[in-house]
């Protein structure tokens, strides 16, 4: 039996291979933005101790919301963004999946408790033939560790 001298590696994950769960939202989306969370670091200086300073972690925090785009087909994501206009805050559990090339699970981050903030709808051209892109900005109450 001869044994491979190829080092075993995976292949990165494609960004354009990515599927959006939402509770009772129906939609394709063709982009995801605000994936990012960090750790506020405190500086501490210790008496005595002149090489170097003291890095402590802070509180986690989300500093953007999540941001999706897709082109406009149903009225799902419009009519949840009402409901928070009339003040009916509906919150859901979203979910960014990314797929291999095989559209198997590879990757997911579950957020907590999100609902619509911000909504852009499409710039209108008659000269182009572009698709017709609205886009949902989500606050979240953080992720959801599995």
């Amino acid at each position: 039996m001869v044994k491979s001298v190829r080092p075993y590696y995976d292949d990165p994950f494609l960004s354009f291979n990515f599927k959006v769960e939402i509770k009772e939202v129906v939609g394709g989306f063709t982009e995801v933005s605000g994936l990012k969370i960090e750790t506020e670091i405190k500086e501490y200086k210790e008496g005595g101790c002149n090489g170097y300073i003291h890095k402590l972690a802070g509180p986690t925090r989300y500093p953007s919301n999540l941001i999706l785009k897709h082109g406009l087909t149903s009225v799902d994501l419009w009519e949840w963004y009402l409901e928070v206009m009339r003040g009916n805050i509906k919150r859901k559990e979203i979910s960014i999946v990314v797929l291999d090339s095989a559209y198997e699970e590879k990757r997911r981050w579950s957020f907590s408790n999100a609902y619509p903030v911000r909504w852009s709808g499409p710039d209108l051209r008659a000269g182009t033939a572009e698709v017709a892109v609205e886009t949902i900005e989500l606050v979240h109450n953080g992720l959801i560790t599995p």
